[in-house]
């Protein structure tokens, strides 16, 4: 089972299309933290304008956690498509490259070779968002330094102290891994079902795109649908910013997409044990 799980993300780190991801993060938080950092600051005295009339703002607000978490609101609607790229191609790749074939004389299962395939698409999704937390961490302490963080929350401010700030930050990221799991769930599903790799990424973002919709536009019909969406709980990593934290409902979260998960999962082995290999 190990050496088919080396052979797996081995093919997987010799794609170049699954790099496409960690180059496009690469580019875009040096630039949004150089950008910010030559902007000396105002974006941030339009947040504490208000706050500054009834209290006294000291120490450095302006900091890199700050600009993290300004990151992951920024780009969290992005991530998604950037999953996509690696997740969708795990099965349809190998219908593409006509190697299901070959793939499958080896002498472990159907239901193991696609264990293996599914636990690589994991792994390549948390080695992103990881990648995105270390760099957009790291550059923005290095260039902002560190102090309390500030958090935008429906029409008010809530400030965290610095010290109690890592380890919100380190559970966002463990979270919003969580989330990305089951969008790569999706994709792998559809990677099942289709023979290239652009058709998981279009149908992935599909679902998305009208799931986020159906949630968003008030209508009572919609609303009754809203809880049964999985994108309803992708932003649980958000959920770690509030004071208190909401336990309760970010367990609830976590339920809901890991059932999602396991779910797409499950099709995409039933879809797979019955495939016609023809190529």
């Amino acid at each position: 089972m190990k050496s088919i799980l080396g052979n797996e993300i081995l093919k997987t780190s010799l794609k170049w299309r699954s790099y496409i991801s960690f180059i496009t993060i690469a580019a875009i938080i040096p630039l949004v933290d150089i950008g910010l950092y030559l902007e000396r600051g105002g974006w941030a005295q339009s947040i504490t304008r208000g706050l500054s009339q009834d209290f006294l703002v000291m120490g450095n607000i302006k900091n890199g956690y700050f600009i993290t978490y300004f990151i992951m609101n920024a780009l969290w609607i992005h991530i998604p498509f950037l999953i996509t790229l690696g997740a969708g191609d795990q099965l349809a790749g190998e219908a593409t490259g006509g190697t299901f074939r070959i793939l499958l004389t080896r002498p472990a299962s159907r239901s193991r070779i696609l264990l293996m395939k599914y636990i690589t698409t994991l792994l390549y999704t948390a080695a992103l968002v990881i990648f995105m937390g270390i760099l957009s961490l790291g550059l923005g302490i290095a260039l902002f330094g560190t102090g309390d963080l500030l958090v935008p929350s429906n029409k008010m401010l809530i400030i965290h102290a610095e010290h109690d700030v890592l380890w919100r930050m380190a559970t966002a990221f463990v979270l919003a891994i969580w989330g990305m799991w089951t969008v790569a769930s999706l994709a792998f599903l559809f990677s099942s079902l289709v023979e290239n790799g652009i058709g998981p990424i279009i149908g992935t973002m599909a679902v998305i795109i009208v799931s986020y919709i159906i949630g968003n536009v008030p209508v009572d019909l919609f609303a009754s649908i809203k809880p049964y969406l999985f994108t309803t709980y992708l932003d649980l990593w958000t959920k770690v910013f509030e004071d208190p934290v909401p336990w309760d409902a970010l367990l609830h979260s976590v339920l809901v997409l890991g059932a999602f998960s396991v779910g797409f999962y499950l099709v995409s082995w039933y879809i797979f044990a019955r495939k016609d290999v023809l190529s």
